[in-house]
């Protein structure tokens, strides 16, 4: 989530919050924004470097919600809707505009939501089935029901997604058209591949690929926290976890047979583009087009409550 205004006034926001390269795609922005015209500017600016831009109304932060981002504008349904139309009428064709949003304690307002935003043409909605006060507890797998039987416009569900099993229950109970991973595939990069826990030769690709991109070390070592969490024994985790040193850690994931060669050359697979923020070459967007085309589906009544209740199985 990056904040839309900095990224906009600030070159050095630019700079610290968004590199990508050429084999970085698809790709999809998600900027936290609380007025039209600076999400609008935002997705402007990424544009020629990207398939599209989303906006975060999910994010329950204090910090966030004071700040009027995130969740506050569930809210301000029309607030939303006029962000969407803004881009939409700035950057025309397959470019998509989406949305992740938490769900209210209300449900109808949640589908009302939802349908205002498919109106205005978003291009999909990810829906974290928890209301923003809620941490831990289960999904709501019936309100994802609900809003997926609700609208056209494909549905990504989100919350804890955390192995393929649960990736794959997910999408039968509620006919989701994709599911979200966060904190799941933080911990485990390769459960989409179906392995339980994170691999060794996953964990050689991240010490491979950051060594190759000069990875700054607190999101080397980060990563490498969540990935060996469930690795490692716990006196072992005590220790890798307060490493402070990059060769302190490489030393540490010797003893795993990983290593660090600086003779593989990745650099060039992974350089980063040099982004040129005054320069608006309108990219083809196709990948997510043409999914999103093919996942749209008819609302048969217009009343939801009477409607019986896609990306990831595709």
């Amino acid at each position: 989530m990056i904040l839309a205004d900095s990224f906009v006034k600030s070159s050095k926001a630019r700079e610290s919050e968004f590199t990508t390269n050429k084999g970085d795609r698809p790709l999809i922005v998600q900027f936290a924004a609380k007025n039209p015209s600076d999400f609008a500017n935002a997705a402007e600016m990424v544009r020629s470097y990207t398939d599209g831009v989303d906006l975060n109304c999910g994010c329950p932060q204090k910090w966030a919600m004071n700040e009027g981002y995130g969740a506050s504008l569930l809210k301000k349904p029309h607030l939303i809707r006029d962000i969407i139309l803004q881009v939409k009428n700035r950057i025309p064709g397959p470019f998509t505009v989406s949305v992740k949003l938490r769900i209210m304690e209300n449900l109808r307002s949640t589908v009302e939501l939802c349908r205002t935003l498919e109106s205005a043409g978003v291009s999909f909605l990810t829906v974290h089935a928890r209301t923003p006060v809620q941490k831990h507890q289960p999904i709501n797998e019936e309100a994802l029901c609900e809003i997926k039987r609700s609208i056209g416009v494909p549905m990504i569900a989100n919350g804890d997604v955390k192995s393929l099993v649960g990736a794959e229950e997910l999408h039968q109970k509620t006919g989701c058209d994709g599911v979200m991973a966060a904190r799941g595939i933080l911990a485990n990069p390769a459960f989409f591949a179906g392995h339980p826990v994170t691999p060794l030769c996953c964990v050689q690709d991240w010490v491979t690929i950051s060594t190759a991109t000069g990875t700054p070390f607190q999101c080397f070592h980060h990563h490498l926290v969540f990935m060996l969490e469930k690795i490692l024994p716990k006196p072992k985790r005590l220790i890798f976890n307060v490493l402070k040193k990059r060769e302190h850690v490489l030393s540490f994931l010797e003893e795993y047979g990983i290593t660090c060669n600086k003779e593989v050359n990745t650099k060039s697979a992974f350089s980063a583009v040099d982004c040129d923020y005054g320069t608006n070459t309108l990219d083809e967007g196709t990948y997510f087009k043409e999914k999103i085309d093919n996942l749209r589906t008819p609302i048969e009544s217009e009343d939801y409550l009477e409607d019986s209740c896609d990306l990831y199985s595709t």
